[in-house]
């Protein structure tokens, strides 16, 4: 007869010493806003590049006194964000939330949420490609000697050549950023609407990247500078003479989504949990 054997985890999944290490790397990496620290990213039970550095800095970081939420380009309920919801409650037993305001621990992709961070709560980003260089240097050995150099010319010259092809800088997300003053780096592929919001923000901006095995992090109350021109200055998206088809908000990031009957563009707003407290909001007023 085959005795069949119970299959524990420890607390949040990873052992001990692998927490210990990443907390190291998150405080080295809030000590110096901006710089990426390396660390031995571990094997998760999620492809790499479906957000496994920020899993493992929420792993690491979280407690059984927390609240965790979980979005995927501003939705709480994708296939990405279920899942890694799943996994974190399965193997800690804290609860989720999509209240933005509830939660201690949230982890994104590609969105940060409307609401701004209060400075008990942490916002993990998942990176897919955390050097902000690599569009102008593909070699890991020459990036590094220009951010310690902080000779960022290539970089600015970037930008520049694309104002003269293009009238405009057309990176979208990804856009390059000054952290404190010192280092670029790249916010993640959030939405340039989403990049002012780390700048003095509140709250702990950590960024993870599971595949390059980097972690770097925007501490509270950081200048966060996106790199621009005098006369051709940073500028967000807009959404100027539009709001959500769902609760009428004309200030937040917007989807654009199409009526598959009428063919018809219509726009609801990016963040689902913020959406959905508005629409209790009208409801109640």
């Amino acid at each position: 007869m085959i005795q069949q054997i119970e299959q524990t985890y420890n607390y949040a999944f990873l052992d001990e010493g692998s927490k210990r290490e990443i907390r190291r790397a998150t405080l080295k990496a809030v000590a110096i806003p901006g710089y990426q620290v390396p660390f031995a990213s571990r094997e998760l039970p999620i492809g790499r590049g479906w957000g496994t550095g920020g899993l493992q800095l929420t792993l690491s970081l979280i407690g059984e006194e927390d609240c965790l939420k979980v979005i995927d380009q501003g939705h709480d309920d994708s296939v990405n964000a279920v899942s890694i919801k799943k996994l974190v409650e399965n193997c800690s037993n804290v609860p989720s939330t999509e209240d933005t305001e509830a939660a201690s621990v949230i982890q994104t992709r590609h969105r940060v949420p409307e609401k701004p961070l209060r400075e008990d709560q942490i916002l993990v980003l998942q990176v897919p490609m955390p050097e902000p260089l690599r569009r102008v240097e593909a070699k890991e050995k020459e990036t590094k000697r220009l951010h310690a150099e902080m000779d960022y010319s290539s970089m600015w010259l970037r930008l520049y050549e694309d104002i003269v092809k293009y009238g405009k800088i057309t990176i979208g997300a990804d856009y390059p950023s000054l952290a404190n003053g010192r280092y670029i780096f790249n916010p993640s592929p959030i939405p340039r609407y989403d990049l002012l919001k780390l700048h003095q923000a509140d709250g702990l901006y950590l960024f993870g990247a599971g595949r390059e095995k980097k972690i770097y992090a925007i501490p509270p109350y950081t200048n966060v500078k996106p790199l621009e021109f005098e006369d051709h200055p940073f500028e967000v998206e807009s959404f100027d003479g539009l709001s959500c088809r769902l609760c009428n908000s004309s200030d937040t990031f917007l989807d654009e989504i199409y009526d598959g009957q009428t063919s018809e563009k219509l726009y609801q707003c990016s963040d689902t949990g913020y959406c959905s407290s508005k629409q209790e909001e009208r409801k109640l007023s």
